[in-house]
């Protein structure tokens, strides 16, 4: 997603207000625990793995996978094809992977997370962007299988298509999250006056038109590029152009009790040329960021290890 494709000349005062966010972040002088009982303070200098340029330089979501440990998915927003791109950790092999049935509109994001099976990991790719004008009433968050290893394909009569529209009127977003623990589904919209939490209960009609329901909105987030959840489901991130953003879950809280609070903290991260990708390491570790490289040479998968 271009910068300039969702908000308007206001952009330029919006992302220089929150320069002061990344540059001055505060973190707490010593580790805190973070929801599953480890530091929630991360590296501020992250080790850096670069991308070769041709394949995937729109990069507008990423997921650690749960089948192939040391891998990633990422996916690529609108022109580009309905696929999915496997990474691994070291950003060295890169696979695309067809998803046989789907259209990319303008895919924004990619999750992995669980499903209407218990037991297996599914990928989930929100078409909810604004690319291509003008927006749409109703949104697809595709949802599939993951495969369980890196010569395997993907089966078109598995797809399931989630169709929903907002309560509010048509919005764009690119932040998506999936609970571990409960299936629901969040939908974070990206604008300039706020970040709306919208949230599709499980179990997900994948055959009629559902109306997501508004929880609220994340208060001093702007435009959202991005979300993540840990695999355990008690930390969250949601990541904007210049900036990271940190919560911890209480037990017993749902997501969107979590985002209408103030984040946690706000991590330190470094400025990329289009940020729109994050998500937390499979093991706990950390969480890597993404670009799209934008009018950049080229972009890294950075990793920024938990203290």
């Amino acid at each position: 997603m271009k910068i300039y494709d969702s908000v308007s000349g206001r952009v330029s005062l919006v992302l220089s207000s929150l320069v002061f966010c990344v540059t001055c972040s505060c973190n707490d002088p010593e580790p805190a625990p973070g929801g599953n009982g480890l530091s929630d303070q991360f590296e501020t200098a992250p080790e850096q793995f670069p991308i070769a340029t041709g394949i995937i330089d729109e990069a507008s979501g990423l997921a650690a996978s749960a089948s192939m440990p040391g891998y990633l998915w990422t996916i690529q927003d609108s022109g580009q094809p309905n696929s999915v791109y496997l990474i691994s950790k070291d950003g060295k092999n890169i696979k695309e992977y067809n998803v046989p049935g789907s259209q990319n509109h303008d895919w924004e994001e990619v999750a992995v997370g669980p499903g209407p099976d218990n037991g297996m990991s599914y990928i989930y790719i929100a078409d909810t962007g604004n690319n291509n004008q003008p927006l749409t009433a109703t949104n697809t968050i595709y949802r599939i299988p993951e495969i369980g290893g890196t010569d395997g394909s993907f089966n078109q009569n598995a797809l399931q298509k989630i169709t929903f529209s907002y309560p509010d009127g048509p919005r764009d977003a690119e932040a998506l999250i999936v609970d571990p623990v409960t299936k629901d589904i969040f939908v974070l919209s990206k604008e300039v006056s706020g970040t709306n939490i919208y949230r599709l209960a499980f179990p997900q009609s994948t055959s009629d038109v559902s109306v997501a329901e508004k929880i609220g909105t994340v208060p001093g987030v702007v435009l959202a590029t991005a979300g993540s959840i840990s695999k355990d489901g008690t930390e969250i991130v949601v990541r904007t152009y210049l900036g990271v953003y940190y919560w911890k879950r209480s037990s017993g809280a749902s997501i969107g009790q979590t985002l209408v609070k103030s984040a946690t903290k706000t991590l330190t991260v470094a400025l990329e040329p289009q940020g729109e990708a994050i998500c937390f390491e499979s093991e706990g570790k950390g969480f890597y960021t993404l670009s799209e490289k934008g009018n950049a040479a080229s972009v890294s998968l950075n990793y920024y290890k938990r203290k």
